[in-house]
């Protein structure tokens, strides 16, 4: 039994439990699991806003306008390549 199952499995048991289930039923309690749940994306579009912040006060390009540039580099290179075919024929 890999660690997923387990994890599961004891959950489960945990749930079944008659004080965890009263618990559960306590506002507050879910209130504090969804807060908890949620932290890791918070965290996470932090860390994105502060680098981009971070990027543009030292005048740096950031992840996602490379990619843009990317894509436009990459549609202008298909056009060229379409308009040097038919300019061929």
């Amino acid at each position: 039994m890999d660690l997923k199952q387990k994890l599961m499995q004891e959950g489960m048991k945990l749930m079944s439990n008659p004080k965890v289930m009263k618990l559960m039923q306590d506002e507050r309690v879910m209130k504090a699991v969804m807060t908890a749940m949620s932290l890791p994306a918070k965290v996470s579009s932090f860390r994105e806003s502060a680098g981009e912040r971070i990027a543009k006060s030292m005048n740096m390009a950031t992840a996602q306008e490379v990619k843009d540039l990317k894509r436009t580099i990459r549609k202008l290179e298909e056009q060229v390549e379409s308009m040097r075919k038919n300019g061929s024929k």
